[in-house]
Formats: C-alpha cells, sequence, structure tokens
C-alpha cells in the first residue's frame, strides 16, 4: 500500500473511531491506559485507576426515564424488576483501552484482507481487529470474538448461581489457563490454522463437582472445534457432540449456555446479522472497582452484582441485532448485543424468547489491564427476567492470584489426554 493511502485510511479510522463526541462527554480517544500501577504484581489485585473519582449522577427506577435512550432495554427491566436495589452509578468516561504496537499493525493489515465466508466463518485475518471498519453485523462479532485481550493467562475465579427467592450458590471454584493463537506476536496469517482460543477448566469446588474439568480448542470454522468434559463420577473423558449454542455448558454447572459465556461466544450462522448502528450507551466500563473487596459477598447480591461496586460509563458502541436464520433452532429467537467500539468486548446483550419477550439480559465488566496492555474481561453473566434466577461467573475477589499473564502453554495442555490426568480426584 501507497503511504498516501495509509494515511488516508487512517485518517478516516481516526474520524469514525478515536474522536469525542459533539457534547464532549466522550473523550478523544489518545492511546490508552499503558503505564502499570506502583506496587503492581502480575496475578495480584489490579488496582481502580480512577478510584478517587466522584458519581456523576446516579440512575435509578424513579428517574430512569430521564436516560430512556442511552439505557439497553434489559437495563430498563432490571431498574424496574428491583427498585430498591438496582441502581446505576455513572462516572466520568474514560476510553483506557490499548494494545501493542503491532497489534495495531495486524489491525490494518486485516482491513484490506479480512473476508466472512458464505457461512459467516472469519478467513484472511491474523493478530488485530479484523474488520476495523465492520460493514455489518457479523463483522462486529467477529472483531469481539478474537479481540486483543493478551496471549496467554492462568486465573483462579468462582461462579455464582442467584434463586428467586435471593439465595446464592457457589457453582464453581475453579483453575482456568487460556491462550489465544490468534494473537500469537509470532504468529502469523500464514501459519494461523483457525484456532482462536484455547480453554481449560478443573474446578476444585463445590465438593460435588472437584475434580470435574472442561477443555475447549475453538475455531474460526466452528464446525472444527472440540470440546472435552472429565467427570469424576464417570471417571473418563468424553468428547462434547454439540458444544455450541444454546446448549448448556458444564464450564457454568450447566445453569448458562455456550453462546452466553463472555455475552456472546457462539457461532454465527444459526442468526441473521443485522448492523443496527453505532450509540451513545451507558454501559459497564472500567470496572477494576469490582475488584477491590476481598468477599464476594460484598460485590454478588441476592439478585444482581451489588451496585456499589460497579461503575458505569457513557460510550459509543456498535448495536447488533441478531435473528434466528431460516430452519436454524436456538431458544432465543432474537438477540440485540452492544459491543463497545474501542474493545471491542460485548458489555451488554439482550436475549427474547420464542414469543418475541425480553428474557434474559447478559453483561460483562470490562477491567483496565494496563500490564498487557488491553481490556480484559471482569466478571460476567446473566439475568433470567422472567424466573428470576441470575448467574455471574469470574469472581476473583476472595483469590489470593487472580489473573496472571503467563509464557505460552504447550499446544498438548489443551488436549483430551492430557485432561485425562488434570481431572482426576
Amino acid at each position: 500500500m501507497t503511504s498516501k493511502f495509509r494515511l488516508a485510511w487512517f485518517a478516516v479510522v481516526a474520524a469514525v473511531f478515536f474522536g469525542t463526541n459533539s457534547a464532549g462527554t466522550i473523550p478523544a480517544w489518545t492511546g490508552g491506559l499503558t503505564t502499570v500501577p506502583t506496587g503492581f504484581t502480575n496475578g495480584g489485585r489490579r488496582p481502580d485507576p480512577y478510584a478517587g473519582e466522584k458519581v456523576l449522577y446516579s440512575i435509578t427506577a424513579k428517574n430512569a426515564g430521564e436516560y430512556a435512550d442511552k439505557l439497553s432495554d434489559g437495563v430498563k427491566a432490571l431498574l424496574k424488576k428491583y427498585p430498591e436495589t438496582f441502581r446505576i452509578d455513572v462516572y466520568p468516561t474514560h476510553r483506557s483501552d490499548a494494545a501493542p504496537q503491532w497489534v495495531y499493525d495486524n489491525t490494518f493489515k486485516n482491513a484490506t484482507r479480512a473476508k466472512l465466508t458464505q457461512n459467516l466463518v472469519m478467513q484472511d485475518a491474523y493478530g488485530g481487529i479484523p474488520f476495523p471498519i465492520p460493514k455489518n453485523g457479523a463483522e462486529v462479532m467477529w472483531n469481539s470474538l478474537v479481540r486483543w485481550r493478551g496471549e496467554a493467562f492462568h486465573q483462579q475465579s468462582q461462579a455464582f448461581l442467584g434463586t428467586a427467592d435471593g439465595k446464592l450458590v457457589m457453582t464453581v471454584d475453579a483453575n482456568i489457563d487460556q491462550q489465544m493463537p490468534y494473537n500469537f506476536r509470532d504468529g502469523s496469517l500464514e501459519k494461523f490454522n483457525g484456532e482462536y482460543l484455547m480453554n481449560r477448566l478443573v474446578n476444585s469446588g463445590p465438593p460435588i463437582r472437584a475434580g470435574e474439568a472442561i477443555v475447549g480448542r475453538v475455531n474460526a470454522d466452528d464446525d472444527k472445534s472440540r470440546v472435552w468434559v472429565y467427570i469424576t463420577g464417570q471417571r473418563r473423558v468424553r468428547k462434547l457432540p454439540n458444544a455450541c449454542c444454546d446448549t448448556p455448558t458444564p464450564a457454568a454447572a450447566g445453569v448458562m449456555s455456550f453462546d452466553e459465556i463472555n455475552v456472546f461466544s457462539g457461532r454465527l450462522d444459526r442468526f441473521e446479522w443485522k448492523l443496527v448502528g453505532k450509540k451513545e450507551m451507558i454501559v459497564p466500563y472500567n470496572s477494576n472497582r469490582i475488584l477491590v473487596p476481598t468477599k464476594a459477598a460484598d460485590v454478588v447480591g441476592a439478585h444482581h452484582l451489588n451496585p456499589d461496586h460497579v461503575r458505569w460509563e457513557l460510550h459509543r458502541v456498535w448495536v447488533v441485532e441478531a435473528t434466528l436464520a431460516p430452519g436454524a433452532r436456538h431458544s432465543a429467537r432474537r438477540s440485540v448485543y452492544y459491543v463497545d467500539e474501542d474493545s471491542w468486548i460485548a458489555v451488554l446483550g439482550d436475549r427474547y424468547d420464542a414469543n418475541n419477550q425480553l428474557w434474559k439480559t447478559l453483561f460483562q465488566l470490562p477491567i483496565a489491564a494496563p500490564d498487557i496492555p488491553g481490556t480484559i474481561s471482569g466478571p460476567y453473566g446473566f439475568m433470567d427476567l422472567l424466573s428470576g434466577t441470575w448467574f455471574v461467573a469470574l469472581i476473583w475477589n476472595e483469590k489470593s492470584e487472580q489473573l496472571r499473564i503467563v509464557p505460552r502453554y504447550a499446544d498438548t495442555t489443551f488436549t483430551s489426554d492430557a485432561m485425562a490426568g488434570e481431572g482426576v480426584r
């Protein structure tokens, strides 16, 4: 590409993504957070970079109408369903997302080479955002699925299920290993085989689930993705035949479907994707304050996260609508996703049932991680607006080690043979 074309391309991207809004309430992006806080150690509690800031305003059931155009339908439903406990505290907006220069360089390359097949499989992209100027909803969702979040890490976390009557049950207490081959710095498009995400989860609790394990290798061509589980009572490794879409995932004790992990982690060909557009929305952001308490009970409430520890900000998001494709089957007839323009994290989502009734609202809290640098996924989950149950994963508060950046794992770590020994108790 000529330098003239390169400059023109960056000018378009800067105008679309980097600038402030007309009201000045969303600042320009100037590179994000890249300075590691003094005293931070890898795997430790990531401090709140904006701990000294005050709440600009709070949104409750009483004044929600004043902000209706900037709230998702699911958030408005939560304010109505839990008027005494659910609240949104809005703070100043900070565009903290960052990435290494080589990720930006690959994003530039992807802009003119990445494409989707007829079955909505991503091709000819590597190591950066595949579609920096998306033309349709499917491209936005691929940007979210392969977003930069580092190369490999280990974490310890818990998950909780809340019942309609307000009781909490710890469903997962696990060690999780994850790596993202799509984002290997020394990789290339020529070497990339389509496997963009590898996961391994081994449960240490609750006692009835201790020793259970799940390993997954996720491919851009989902027909090539593989997931295995180890169930202690059966004492054998089993390959899951349908580890996608609305199938319940063992990683969440079966209460969440595979494609609800991190708001959306599914295959795209079950739906028709519409890019509604970009919109200024009040969404969870810079959520490091959720990590400050040392007790899970301080952040996990009876029906939702404790609003005292959830930071909301005004940001531009891509709004994407997914409608069940003709002939496809799924428990959600329609969904709407809200994807942050900077980090490409799906911060909110709403799912509608077969009667087109708002059913679930999903959330994912972005955590600023200047040590990577980047934005990582914090607590995520859903509230079932019909049954009153809710679920949250990635609760790190009681763990001595939270999310630790690690050297790349051996490829064999994420195989059925390796998990057979790991899962036995």
